[in-house]
């Protein structure tokens, strides 16, 4: 018969990691929305030529293991400019510009697959270049980058078991704190899996809600 160690305070220390997951998640998504607005814009503003120092510094992100980046930002932060700060502060900067790196693509590609003569009609009316950003884009591109950007957001919540390295104890850290206690890692784990269930399930189902009401 199965049988487990695991008490009432074991499952509150576990659903106080997913806290800090579901935290780390959605301030790094939200950051990373933000400023990945403002990067995908700007690059299709700049032009090839002048936006190559911004593409440069998104593929860094892009490019590089998220676990790299929190080891070099923690020891630049401590070792280099030599400040006391968190590590929950570290794993929310890196993981906002990471999101942003993302996030500036799908930016860019729902912009580019707004039709042409949707945005020359709408100038032709006499819209600014803000109005037609606002009223013409931003509802179809949305649409159209809203399917990535869940995956995006469901991704950095998985990302998210990495800021262990800059001792963060989220979700999965927390699991293998108690992994080292009990000594039951396969049911642990499964446990570990269903929050993380728990948490990613109604994000990627109110998204699809929403890719079918904005489909009609």
């Amino acid at each position: 018969m199965f049988s487990t160690s695991l008490t009432l305070s074991d499952v509150i220390f576990l659903a106080q990691g997913a806290g800090m997951t579901i935290l780390v998640t959605a301030l790094s998504v939200a950051t990373g929305t933000v400023l990945g607005v403002i990067f995908g814009v700007l690059r299709l503003q700049l032009g090839a030529i002048l936006a190559m120092p911004l593409v440069f510094f998104l593929d860094i992100f892009r490019s590089i293991p998220l676990l790299i980046q929190l080891v070099l930002a923690n020891a630049f932060v401590g070792m280099v400019l030599q400040l006391d700060t968190s590590g929950f502060t570290i794993a929310c900067i890196v993981l906002s510009l990471y999101t942003a790196s993302y996030c500036a693509e799908i930016v860019r590609g729902g912009i580019q697959a707004v039709p042409s003569t949707t945005r020359r009609a709408a100038r032709s009316l006499g819209m600014t270049w803000f109005q037609d950003m606002r009223y013409i884009v931003a509802p179809l591109a949305t649409r159209i980058a809203l399917p990535s950007w869940i995956g995006l957001a469901l991704g950095v919540m998985k990302d998210s078991a990495l800021v262990y390295v800059v001792q963060v104890t989220e979700l999965l850290k927390s699991t293998q704190i108690l992994i080292t206690r009990l000594q039951e890692p396969l049911f642990l784990l499964l446990v570990c899996g269903a929050f993380y269930f728990l948490i990613s399930f109604p994000l990627a189902r109110f998204g699809g809600y929403l890719e079918k009401r904005w489909s009609k």
